[in-house]
């Protein structure tokens, strides 16, 4: 639920003689394959809901346009430093938050309640029926604001973002939050990869053998969610970032 633009940006920009605006293009259409490919099996298991994902989709998707017009007027040193410290300040929130498989929310707030921001999912790994619901969702609304001029502007998707902000600020289950935010992915995506794409800023013999192997693992990595422990998903999270992170 993270993207694959997390690791496809920081690995191919540091290994590969690209230049980075070249590789952030290919990013975001790598992420957005990604979402599109685990996106049907999520949605199905009930572990994506679009009720949620649609709100927060609406303004981060906008918000991204800007952030992809101004990632790429930035020098590209200067957007793989920011990248860096961004995604390590992910992992330390992850880190310092504790257990969040299953938040506890005693009483969602009024525009969750409005918006219908609930659901059930069965949750195979401990086969139990789970019933979610949401809070501050006046604050995830302004997070997903901000995290789509985040998503245009390092070309890496938002999903690194998506799932803690759901998790964490909002009080999905972590679950819920990887798969949902898979659906956010393909809107925001999209509306920043065109950015990229006018701009000239995709090239063809980067992004088209990426996407292949993307929808390929996606595919599997939505199995693999349906099976594993909110726990196990939760460490292979931080471990991916933090590596991704330290890398960029």
């Amino acid at each position: 639920g993270i993207g694959g633009g997390t690791l496809f940006v920081p690995i191919v920009g540091s290994f590969f003689p690209f230049h980075l605006d070249f590789v952030r293009g290919a990013g975001l259409l790598v992420a957005l394959a990604s979402a599109l490919s685990a996106g049907p099996m999520l949605l199905r298991s009930g572990l994506g809901s679009l009720r949620l994902g649609l709100p927060l989709a609406v303004l981060a998707s906008a918000s991204s346009i800007g952030g992809a017009m101004l990632g790429l007027a930035m020098p590209a040193h200067v957007v793989q430093i920011l990248l860096g410290v961004v995604v390590l300040g992910i992992v330390l929130l992850m880190t310092l938050s504790g257990t969040s498989e299953l938040p506890s929310v005693s009483r969602p707030d009024a525009l969750s309640q409005s918006l219908a921001l609930h659901g059930v999912f069965l949750d195979r790994a401990s086969g139990q029926v789970v019933q979610w619901q949401v809070h501050r969702t006046v604050a995830g609304l302004l997070t997903f604001l901000a995290i789509g001029v985040l998503a245009g502007l390092f070309g890496i998707g938002a999903g690194w973002a998506n799932v803690p902000a759901l998790n964490l600020l909002m009080g999905a289950p972590l679950k819920v939050s990887a798969g949902t935010s898979s659906l956010v992915l393909s809107l925001v995506d999209s509306a920043a990869a065109w950015v990229y794409i006018n701009k000239g800023a995709v090239l063809p013999m980067v992004a088209v053998p990426s996407v292949l192997g993307m929808m390929l693992g996606a595919r599997i990595g939505a199995r693999l969610l349906n099976v594993l422990k909110g726990s196990v998903i939760r460490r292979l999270v931080i471990a991916v970032l933090l590596f991704a992170g330290l890398r960029a």
